[in-house]
């Protein structure tokens, strides 16, 4: 069985291709050159560009790309799952669904099952993760579709970035939402609700925001001392190391995960960026 992820995913490359997973990259655009987000573009040069000035612009797979991924893909009569990045956030998800069905018109039998995680970052990644385990335990793909779009229903996302402003010119909030992003120390705290980034609380400085996720953690989160709980950074290694110790402290669950945010997330949500990752009561 084959499994494809789009680079929304925030896994490293060399997880991928250890573990057999396809990716398609999305597409930042820089200086007015396209790069292939993971594949050559590096985030961390993302987060300088926007420290100095520039403001990159990013786009969904290329569907001409898709399509040549899925006729290959049909060719092998293999079974398949492509995980996507939130539909709300991309359109790779749709233009996926539309080269696959083009695809089948000739292809009958292709067998490639698209999912919608409406997850973003590590968000997605943790469902990329245990789609590969589950595949190599040898569930079939059925199983696997089932027990990971639970997963991706139940996963929550709370994160804080230095400067709302960074998500409101991508559209990825209102303009109306960043009104406190500039405000004096004040730290927005976001969730993800249906797919869609929403600011839902704001505090003074840093500290403060992460004593209130791990409150949320708390109220929200099923047995987190038992979960593989993730981490995403903006460039801001050492307040990610500073979260993932709260978090030890308090929950001890099973493994903390820290990466740096990709390309594309990175250049809508800016340098300074924390996330976790962890599954809902719901």
């Amino acid at each position: 069985m084959k499994i494809f992820v789009d680079s929304g995913c925030d896994l490293p490359k060399s997880y991928l291709d250890e573990n057999d997973v396809t990716l398609l990259p999305l597409t930042v655009l820089l200086d007015g050159k396209e790069y292939q987000d993971i594949v050559d573009i590096d985030s961390k040069e993302v987060f300088q560009a926007i420290r100095a000035g520039k403001q990159p612009k990013t786009s969904q797979v290329s569907p001409d790309r898709v399509l040549a991924l899925w006729k290959e893909f049909a060719e092998t009569g293999e079974d398949g799952i492509y995980i996507a990045f939130s539909s709300e956030l991309s359109g790779t998800y749709q233009t996926s669904v539309m080269m696959r069905d083009q695809v089948k018109e000739g292809n009958p039998r292709m067998n490639l099952i698209v999912i919608d995680t409406r997850c973003a970052s590590l968000g997605c990644g943790l469902v990329v993760q245990e789609a590969v385990r589950l595949r190599d335990t040898g569930e079939d793909v059925r199983t696997i579709e089932r027990k990971i779009r639970k997963m991706a229903g139940n996963m929550e996302h709370l994160f804080t970035v230095e400067d709302l402003d960074y998500l409101a010119k991508g559209g990825r909030v209102s303009k109306a939402s960043a009104f406190f992003g500039g405000l004096l120390n004040i730290k927005p705290l976001l969730h993800v609700e249906s797919g869609r980034l929403v600011p839902i609380e704001k505090h003074r400085g840093r500290k403060k925001v992460f004593r209130r996720i791990l409150e949320l953690m708390e109220e929200r989160g099923d047995h987190v001392s038992e979960q593989v709980i993730a981490i995403s950074h903006g460039d801001d290694e050492a307040g990610a190391i500073e979260l993932r110790d709260l978090i030890e402290e308090k929950f001890h669950p099973k493994e903390i995960q820290i990466h740096m945010i990709g390309s594309v997330i990175g250049s809508h949500a800016g340098p300074g960026t924390l996330a976790v990752f962890f599954l809902n009561k719901q």
